[in-house]
């Protein structure tokens, strides 16, 4: 399978309300007929500047927040001052407005939405919490994405993306992984997020969850034959482990005092290549490629370690 980026370019507000309503305690007050219009960010704006009448730097396409701050100042005003303050922001094409807490609604708000056709919804959680919850999923919905074929395997906590040609042997490496203790993530095909601080997150397609595609036997469930410690529905990458057909003439890596990358998404990885002949045991290597990644977050590294010796005997010798 090649490598096919996707991203999500826009999320209805009727979208928003189905997936994510419950989880950001949000419900539709007025403005239905605009439940069409799209959210193209994660990013968010408070627009107080803007109802005093400052509108150079207002980013309308932006979610809109009416916080505490925002309501106070308003019902400060008259109902005439109100109006006239909202009518400023509404003249844009926003994609909605949220008020957070459980504050009284002023009813020129929920007017001017139903008259310009612009989402008005209320979350019952606090503006800080609202905020941070929409960064929180709306950073994955709008996260840069790709499909790969592999399998992605949580060995000693650390998440092995393997890949190699059809029929190598990498969901059976997955299989015997498991039976060892470790966790599936996905087998055969691999969503990957890429989210914040270049952080990839792998996971499976929902069809293909918690299975596992073994030639000669079928597709297995790991859950019911292992049980819930036998599968995790998604991962960080880490690693990924090409397995490749052993090659006499290829001069494979023997020390490991270089490092080589397989960049995803921008994010660049250690790759590892193994080379596969009969009778050699790959589980128990990646295993070894898991602990010795956590060494190297802890600052040790083997192959300079052994070099350091080396050169150390060599000019003691010298002397």
């Amino acid at each position: 399978m090649s490598e096919a980026e996707q991203q999500v370019s826009e999320l209805s507000i009727a979208a928003l309300l189905k997936t994510y309503g419950r989880r950001l305690g949000l419900r539709m007050i007025s403005g239905e007929a605009g439940q069409d219009r799209t959210i193209n960010s994660s990013d968010v704006h408070r627009p107080g500047l803007t109802l005093t009448g400052f509108v150079d730097v207002f980013t309308f396409q932006l979610v809109q927040i009416l916080g505490n701050q925002e309501m106070e100042y308003l019902r400060s005003l008259t109902p005439s001052q109100r109006r006239d303050a909202l009518d400023i922001i509404y003249q844009f094409d926003m994609p909605c407005v949220i008020v957070t807490g459980r504050g009284r609604l002023l009813p020129e708000i929920r007017q001017l939405a139903e008259h310009y056709g612009v989402p008005l919804l209320r979350s019952e959680y606090g503006t800080t919490k609202l905020i941070h919850l929409l960064h929180f999923y709306l950073d994955d919905v709008f996260a840069p994405r790709v499909t790969l074929h592999g399998t992605l395997v949580d060995v000693h906590g650390v998440g092995l993306f393997v890949t190699g040609r059809s029929a190598i042997g990498k969901s059976e490496v997955a299989l015997d992984l498991v039976e060892r203790g470790h966790r599936l993530v996905a087998d055969d095909t691999v969503l990957i997020t890429r989210q914040s601080q270049g952080i990839l997150m792998g996971r499976a397609p929902d069809v293909l969850q918690d299975h596992i595609e073994i030639r000669g036997i079928g597709i297995v469930d790991v859950k019911r034959l292992f049980g819930v410690g036998g599968t995790r529905k998604q991962k960080r990458i880490e690693v990924v482990v090409a397995l490749v057909d052993w090659d006499k003439e290829y001069d494979y890596e023997r020390v490991g005092d270089e490092d080589h990358v397989k960049t995803i998404l921008g994010v660049e990885l250690q790759e590892i290549t193994v080379p596969i002949y009969a009778g050699k045991n790959i589980t128990v290597i990646a295993e070894t490629i898991a602990f010795n990644y956590l060494l190297r977050l802890d600052g040790y590294h083997a192959a300079q370690q052994f070099n350091d010796r080396l050169i150390r005997r060599m000019r003691s010798d010298r002397t």
